[in-house]
């Protein structure tokens, strides 16, 4: 393949190196040895200076720090504060409006006290509101035969006015926590126990917050203002990071998020234990954690990210506990209580497999080959010391596709549902399997430089009939390909809009522009640099990749992908590269597939059946709103109980009445996505055929 350089380095020699002097300090002294009050750290300012420069000189979007972007920081470091609203009133809101278009020049002038000053607000509310739990409503009789009722989100609603209407909406957020915990079987003294705990560490968690942590939330506040990729990271998150980039991290294999006062996994790690178990799937809620066996389950509705992934990690080989909220139920579902073993996550694991379906249609029997891609990898490692048998992806593939068609495959599915990506090379050279030869991705960067990435080997290890996978959690190097097998009319492409990451970042390490005092640390800068755009010149930005045939999804683009993030790049279009199409899938192929589908939608149950799922999946996940009436409560929970039975999971395995996972060597087609695309490749199949 023709090579694409991400470089960023080079660049930032224009950056002049900043030594901290004294005449950067904010208005607000720092001193180490006071605990009460947060206050940035004297180089913080400096710090802030550079940050800004390199936003402001080599950020894609070619933007400058403004009014404009300053106006969005302070709504976004609000929300990053109180995200539920349950803390700031009004009138508070109201008193940060006089930053409202001052962040941009007080930043660039190295003064980050507005940051402090509104965590210092945010604080003083925290405080009141633990002091209000703990003093009025863990003594409080709450009434369960009342008909009203609580929203888990209210991100979307006004702020209180006054401290009546908090006191009130914390009265129903504790009433709802101990009606769920009632609801289990507790008693009141158990509930009054576990809802007093939960405060205590909760509070403990906030107390424990550092100057590090206020600035890294500003930062990232102000970075994510330019791109929801751009991200700066604090020196111990910076090291978190290269953990989780090394694979070395022992845990569980799920990418967490924090949503309301829940912390949802956001994305199951192929090959970790989450992904084996298959007891934890996207957008399913954490609620408690606790460690081996017989280890009390520890509440951490509301905790801090960091805290919670604190207690999910450890060492290889020992047991965590989770006490979840199933996505398919929602929040008026009853929680499960799941074991896991931690591992590190091998690279073996997210390999490609393979497997062949055996499916007999109008009588005649096709055996169609099924490669699953969980990510794209490079053993770089290996490659570099000169090991003939790294492992990759192309390699594996084309190894892989080998062995299908000696066992006479009638076509081939390449399955990328949930790839979240990875080495681009492996996504241009994976491409280049399976067409003769030209460009596969074109990458343009902020100096409107275009670069081709190339498939230049005409050898081709596969030319039968080909259907690629895509969900809304397949993105970046998975866009690609499937974006290149479709624009080359290679094969057809079936599934959900993917999620629609078209942008290409670079790691800067501060600590080369700086000279801060001894013992101290700068953190790192993640910046967006390029942009993917498809050999047809349309971007996968924002809105991804969409079949030829699409599937029914429960993931609205405006609540799940990159459509869902208010700062991202916008979709665009640059001039098409020069490609020749193949002929195996033309437009009327892909209308007469549809035409079948829609026809089958009608007649075939299980189609129907997965259909009604996604719907019913939807909904659970949009419904945020809970009675705290107790016997209403409970026809919520049975009600999510029925429509839980017998469910096909959404991530593409059985789970049977007793959450047994289907053996990995058995035929599985009740995985009904699987199912549809394999039958939508069997009717391209007898079309050509």
């Amino acid at each position: 393949m023709k090579k694409i350089t991400f470089v960023l380095a080079p660049v930032l020699v224009l950056l002049s190196f900043i030594t901290y002097s004294s005449g950067s300090l904010s208005h607000l002294s720092y001193d180490p040895n006071d605990s009460t009050t947060l206050r940035p750290k004297p180089y913080y300012g400096d710090e802030a200076k550079l940050i800004t420069q390199i936003l402001d000189t080599y950020h894609y979007k070619k933007i400058r720090l403004n009014d404009s972007i300053s106006s969005i920081v302070l709504d976004d470091y609000i929300e990053t504060l109180d995200n539920n609203h349950s803390y700031f009133l009004q009138s508070d809101i109201d008193s940060f409006e006089k930053y409202r278009t001052q962040l941009d020049d007080l930043t660039k002038a190295g003064d980050v006290s507005p940051a402090y000053e509104i965590y210092e607000v945010f604080k003083e509310r925290f405080d009141n509101r633990m002091a209000y739990v703990k003093d009025h409503l863990l003594k409080y009789e709450f009434d369960y035969t009342k008909d009203e009722y609580y929203d888990t989100d209210r991100s979307k609603e006004g702020w209180s006015n006054n401290t009546e209407e908090l006191n009130n909406l914390w009265r129903k957020m504790v009433k709802s926590q101990a009606l769920s915990l009632k609801l289990t079987g507790k008693t009141q003294e158990e509930i009054t126990d576990m809802i007093t705990k939960r405060y205590d560490r909760f509070d403990k968690a906030i107390q424990q917050y550092k100057s590090e942590d206020v600035f890294e939330l500003y930062m990232n506040t102000l970075a994510e203002a330019f791109d929801p990729h751009t991200n700066y990271f604090s020196p111990r998150t910076s090291d978190r990071f290269k953990q989780n980039m090394s694979l070395s991290l022992e845990g569980i294999g799920a990418r967490l998020q924090t949503e309301a006062d829940y912390t949802k996994v956001i994305q199951v790690i192929p090959g970790g234990p989450a992904a084996k178990s298959n007891l934890v799937h996207e957008n399913d809620r954490i609620i408690g954690v606790g460690q081996g066996e017989e280890g009390e389950i520890v509440d951490v509705v509301g905790w801090r990210i960091d805290d919670v992934v604190e207690l999910i990690k450890g060492p290889k080989g020992t047991t965590v506990k989770l006490e979840l909220l199933p996505a398919e139920t929602g929040v008026n579902g009853p929680s499960k209580e799941i074991t896991l073993v931690r591992e590190k996550i091998k690279l073996e694991d997210m390999e490609a497999k393979a497997k062949v379906v055996p499916f007999n249609k109008d009588g005649k029997e096709y055996n169609i080959g099924v490669i699953t891609l969980p990510s794209f990898y490079m053993d770089f490692e290996a490659y570099q010391k000169g090991d003939p048998n790294y492992n990759s992806t192309t390699r594996d593939v084309k190894r892989l596709v080998k062995e299908l068609e000696a066992k006479g495959i009638d076509g081939l599915m390449m399955d990328l549902r949930n790839n979240g990506g990875g080495s681009l090379a492996e996504a241009i050279d994976l491409t280049g399997l399976f067409i003769k030869d030209g460009p596969v991705v074109q990458v343009r960067s902020s100096s409107n430089k275009i670069e081709v990435g190339e498939d230049e080997d005409p050898d081709v290890i596969y030319d039968g009939p080909m259907a690629v996978m895509i969900n809304r959690f397949s993105a970046s190097a998975s866009e690609i390909f499937a974006a290149a097998i479709q624009d080359y009319h290679r094969g057809v492409v079936v599934g959900e809009q993917t999620f629609g990451k078209g942008t290409v970042q670079s790691m800067i390490d501060l600590a080369r522009y700086m000279n801060v005092p001894d013992g101290e640390k700068v953190g790192q800068l993640k910046l967006t640099l390029q942009k993917f755009y498809r050999v047809t010149g349309s971007s996968t930005q924002h809105m991804g990749v969409s079949p030829d045939v699409n599937l029914p999804s429960a993931f609205d683009a405006k609540e799940f992908g990159e459509s869902a993030n208010k700062s991202a790049l916008p979709w665009d279009q640059i001039s098409s590269a020069n490609f020749s199409t193949t002929n195996k899938v033309s437009s009327q192929m892909v209308s007469k597939l549809n035409n079948d589908y829609n026809k089958r939608m009608k007649t075939d149950v299980d189609l129907k059946e997965l259909v009604e799922d996604t719907k019913e999946l939807k909904e659970s996940l949009a419904r945020t709103r809970i009675s705290l009436n107790e016997e209403k409560r409970k026809e919520e929970m049975e009600e999510a109980e029925k429509r839980k039975a017998n469910r096909v999971s959404m991530n593409g395995t059985k789970i049977d009445k007793e959450g047994k996972k289907t053996p990995e060597d058995e035929i599985d087609l009740d995985d009904q996505y699987l199912k549809e695309g394999v039958i939508i490749l069997t009717d391209l199949i007898s079309d050509i055929g």
